[in-house]
């Protein structure tokens, strides 16, 4: 009886020095984006408000057809993930919810947004112009469209087609330009190839360091991490476009699940990663630029000095994708 008693006294303990977290106090989170790269946030927001975060990381499209197959049962609350394209994939096929809140129209612009406000940006790429400081001068780099020009011919290099950022890149250019304008530009692009395209902006940007190709199109984030492996590489971005459109930008970005079972604490989730407290982390962790327009950008992404962004809005990414497949694979852009 004495061990009984022992025992009953020492589960009481145990339930009254950590309570059990209540279901109104947890949200789950199925995210695109990297554990490395969300995990300091949610251990920081479970810390500031108590309420868990329960996760589980995958890319995109396994994501959205998960939530599709689960329906009303799924556990998700909030999906993160990223590209437009995604995130308007996401919102078309009915995963994603509505949401009405100040703090989110007021944190991210109108332009880095769903016009529905399904889904909105919480961290900014531009995927812009890189080259090589040796063989390349600054003066010689103007727009997206240049690097169709016959004098880059042998000299640049491109990741696949096939990955979503050049897809959106493509689309938001039919946007701007027409199809028969953009298909003629990548088919120049297609012609300039000085090899096969890659399968990741690192290795086409290594190509470019080893002499392969002069000059290529990368995500900013991918230029910062090489740059911090290798400070003195000898490569620079360029930002084109700058009399006209601007650099594309693209987002990594999140929404509410539309069966959340916990829809006002992620809501309440959601507009703190829109903060300015959560912003610089958020933004910080993969050398990104933060969605939020108050918040300044690390100072090694500042370095690379200010440009003038497109800011149509991004949603046209997804709504143009399939034109921008199909228009790719005409030119022969693998």
């Amino acid at each position: 009886m004495k061990n009984l008693t022992c025992s009953l006294l020492t589960l009481f303990a145990l339930a009254t020095a950590t309570p059990a977290v209540s279901a109104d106090e947890e949200i789950v989170v199925y995210s695109a984006r990297k554990e490395h790269l969300i995990k300091p946030l949610f251990d920081a927001y479970s810390k500031m408000s108590g309420v868990e975060i329960i996760y589980i990381t995958d890319k995109a499209g396994p994501f959205l057809a998960r939530l599709k197959a689960e329906g009303a049962n799924t556990p998700a609350d909030m999906l993160i993930t990223v590209d437009a394209g995604n995130l308007w994939q996401a919102a078309e096929q009915g995963v994603l919810a509505h949401v009405d809140s100040k703090a989110l129209n007021s944190n991210i612009p109108t332009h880095l947004r769903d016009p529905d406000n399904r889904w909105f940006g919480l961290s900014v790429r531009a995927r812009t112009i890189v080259y090589s400081t040796e063989r390349v001068k600054k003066r010689e780099l103007s727009s997206y469209e240049d690097l169709a020009d016959p004098k880059w011919k042998g000299r640049l290099c491109l990741r696949t087609s096939k990955k979503v950022y050049n897809q959106s890149l493509v689309a938001t250019m039919i946007d701007r330009l027409g199809e028969k304008k953009t298909e003629q530009v990548v088919k120049g692009w297609v012609g300039n190839l000085a090899v096969p395209p890659f399968s990741d902006d690192t290795r086409t940007m290594k190509a470019i360091v080893a002499g392969q190709c002069d000059v290529g199109i990368v995500n900013t984030y991918y230029f910062g991490r090489l740059q911090k492996k290798d400070p003195g590489v000898k490569l620079a971005l360029f930002w084109p476009n700058q009399k006209k459109s601007g650099v594309h930008v693209n987002v990594s970005g999140a929404g509410i699940t539309r069966h959340a079972k916990h829809k006002a604490a992620a809501i309440k989730l959601l507009e703190w990663l829109s903060s300015a407290e959560a912003q610089k982390l958020f933004a910080g962790l993969n050398m990104e630029y933060p969605a939020n327009p108050k918040v300044k950008p690390d100072p090694k992404v500042a370095a690379w000095g200010e440009f003038k962004g497109d800011d149509s809005n991004i949603a046209k990414a997804g709504a143009l994708q399939r034109k921008a497949v199909m228009l790719m694979d005409r030119a022969g852009y693998r």
